[in-house]
């Protein structure tokens, strides 16, 4: 018995359990006021000291490798953050990395993408202002975990790229839902914002702006106690478009896949609670001629059918109709803070 130690609860949980959250809380989960959490900095800088910002591609592989020197956590996470910052993925509002090969898609749960050694990655033309004067002594650089090297605290961004991407994560206890916004209205605010710290955000932002498109349902009430206190829920519906005896969803909720309504659906179908429906299909792939995704959820319903009323049934039953709940949690001065946008803005 002398390999056993014993230990009362509260000694375990502040000796192991809360160096270990503090550590997901702050190294993992949530982002900082660049916009990025360490994962993200680390693969964005390594691709900027490869020279990434101009010339060729290069095999998404060699990046992974590379930013291994900074992110000890595997090459498998750092991947799969690289290709959630790629242009092809449709993750991004503003995607970071401009991407050559399958990188699967944000809205389809079978569309995976594809093997490291098979893609290829450079930088955004955008993301030059990610590091803007980053030589210039604007921010502080620290240790690598083996002291070999040196990266950035924050990357020195030049707008709040914090607010115009969505940002998800789950710490232990807490976790963020960063709801993305239209970066010119962003930029429009933070403008307004210097010059006058009493400006409305409401003036400026109208609404999150996310990267499938569809349609926000204007609740002027919910948006201010999102924008004031970065809480609150948004109400995403999928936008239509109606063809003789076919209805064609174009766009669909950023909390949802095809795959999901088309299961969803059929599973409605089969209990007799849509009996309008005759056939229904996506319309997702990739053209083999233009290599473009093709996108769109088609249903073909029965002759006489009230289709507006239809729609109203599948938003109400399916995911056609989704919510986002927002809770704008990011580490500030080392401690996570739940903060609104003019809040972030004064931080930035």
């Amino acid at each position: 018995m002398s390999n056993v130690i014993q230990m009362d609860t509260t000694t375990v949980l502040k000796q192991n359990f809360m160096p270990y959250s503090a550590h997901v809380i702050l190294d993992r989960a949530l982002p900082e006021i660049d916009g990025f959490k360490p994962s993200q900095r680390r693969i964005l800088y390594t691709m900027y000291k490869m020279g990434l910002l101009k010339g060729a591609r290069k095999k998404s592989q060699t990046i992974v490798g590379q930013t291994m020197a900074l992110h000890p956590h595997g090459d498998g996470a750092i991947y799969e953050t690289l290709v959630r910052m790629t242009k092809d993925a449709e993750s991004l509002l503003i995607p970071w990395i401009d991407s050559k090969g399958n990188f699967g898609k944000h809205y389809s749960r079978d569309m995976q993408y594809a093997s490291s050694r098979y893609t290829e990655a450079r930088l955004m033309p955008i993301a030059k202002e990610l590091f803007r004067d980053i030589d210039k002594n604007t921010i502080d650089m620290i240790d690598s975990y083996d002291g070999e090297t040196k990266e950035p605290r924050l990357l020195p961004v030049s707008f709040p790229t914090i607010l115009v991407n969505p940002t998800q994560g789950t710490a232990v206890g807490m976790g963020t839902n960063i709801a993305p916004f239209n970066i010119n209205e962003v930029i429009d605010f933070t403008i307004a914002y210097l010059k006058n710290p009493k400006a409305k955000v409401s003036d400026y932002i109208k609404a999150p702006d996310f990267p499938t498109g569809a349609n926000i349902v204007y609740d002027e009430k919910a948006f201010n106690e999102i924008f004031n206190t970065g809480r609150g829920t948004i109400r995403i519906r999928a936008k239509y478009k109606i063809e003789d005896d076919t209805i064609v969803f174009t766009e669909i909720p950023y909390t949802t896949t095809y795959e999901a309504i088309v299961d969803k659906i059929a599973d409605l179908v089969k209990e007799g609670k849509l009996k309008e429906i005759v056939d229904i299909h996506d319309r997702l792939g990739i053209d083999k001629e233009t290599e473009e995704v093709n996108q769109g959820l088609e249903i073909t319903v029965r002759k006489n059918t009230d289709k507006k009323m239809l729609i109203e049934k599948l938003y109400s039953l399916t995911p056609l109709e989704s919510t986002y709940s927002c809770n704008f949690n990011l580490i500030i001065d080392g401690k996570p803070q739940v903060l609104g946008v003019k809040q972030i803005i004064h931080e930035w």
